[in-house]
């Protein structure tokens, strides 16, 4: 892989850049479709019901049916259950916070998962993966300040989530050792998409057909997002293609901006740079370290 040609490691980025992209329309639309009356449990079904449809095309034209067999299904449904909580969380962060914070917030995922790859892999850190930690804190603070339509329960809501996405990295991390990534993604969309459809009785309600068109193409995007990060490392290093993972935060900030009309401030931006430096530095020191997780991956899996 480190020695693949140029023109390869240029369609890993373009295709990195893809998925950063597409997760940030979806993140979008599902905010969007918050205020139109969306509830977060609706959310849930929506974009894995259609995503569903991607990743089942992907399989049928790749890696083939054959591939979704596990050997561990517990190990599924416990990583696919700590995905449904992280999903619910993002999701909720996106519907109470402005998007720029609420995308910038589960960015912090990276540096949370360090911290738990101690506690519970007791993988060793060292110096220069704490400063980093301590370098991502400081920018969540930044990022974390009350005001501006930031509101302590989104706050909350926003770190929680980046904490169920460092449990995710962890989960996938522990079960990529024995099962493929079309098992992993299959059975975690399935899972999510089953769950979602038994809240839709308690919390589901009509829409109309702009809101049913939004939730559709968020759930669209996210299937291929989700699978052009997954190709992105069939032709680029991880250590080239995981910087663009961060063009989500830039998106998110841009289309707050212009289409939520929520600008971001000195303090977010300041945060937000911080929190990517020690993300991309975090991934840089993985890799260095041989440590990749499942689609060696820095994007958080709730999307």
């Amino acid at each position: 892989m480190s020695d693949s040609p140029p023109e390869r490691r240029l369609l890993g980025i373009a295709l990195r850049a893809t998925s950063a992209t597409t997760f940030a329309l979806m993140s979008a639309l599902l905010k969007g479709a918050s205020t139109r009356g969306v509830a977060t449990t609706e959310m849930i079904f929506y974009r894995n019901a259609w995503a569903l449809i991607v990743v089942g095309t992907w399989i049928s034209l790749g890696p083939g049916w054959s591939a979704i067999r596990t050997r561990a299904p517990l190990a599924h449904v416990t990583r696919s259950t700590i995905g449904l909580i992280s999903m619910l969380l993002t999701f909720g962060a996106l519907a109470l916070l402005p998007l720029g914070e609420a995308t910038t917030l589960t960015y912090a995922a990276p540096i949370l998962a360090t911290l738990l790859s101690g506690l519970i892999l007791a993988e060793k850190i060292g110096p220069r993966r704490w400063s980093a930690v301590a370098l991502g804190f400081v920018g969540v603070i930044l990022v974390a300040r009350p005001g501006d339509g930031v509101t302590p329960l989104g706050l909350i809501v926003g770190i929680a989530a980046a904490v169920g996405q460092a449990a995710v990295m962890i989960t996938v991390r522990q079960i990529s050792r024995t099962e493929q990534t079309a098992a992993i993604v299959f059975w975690f969309t399935m899972f999510t998409m089953i769950a979602g459809a038994a809240m839709l009785p308690f919390f589901g309600r009509s829409h109309d057909l702009v809101t049913y068109t939004m939730l559709a193409c968020a759930g669209l995007l996210g299937g291929v997002g989700q699978l052009s990060m997954t190709a992105s490392l069939r032709f680029a290093p991880v250590s080239v293609v995981v910087p663009l993972d961060y063009l989500q935060i830039v998106w998110g900030i841009l289309i707050g901006w212009f289409v939520f009309l929520a600008p971001p401030t000195p303090l977010m931006l300041a945060g937000a740079a911080l929190i990517t430096a020690s993300g991309i530095y975090t991934a840089y020191r993985e890799r260095k370290r041989g440590i990749e997780p499942a689609e060696a991956r820095v994007m958080p899996e709730a999307n």
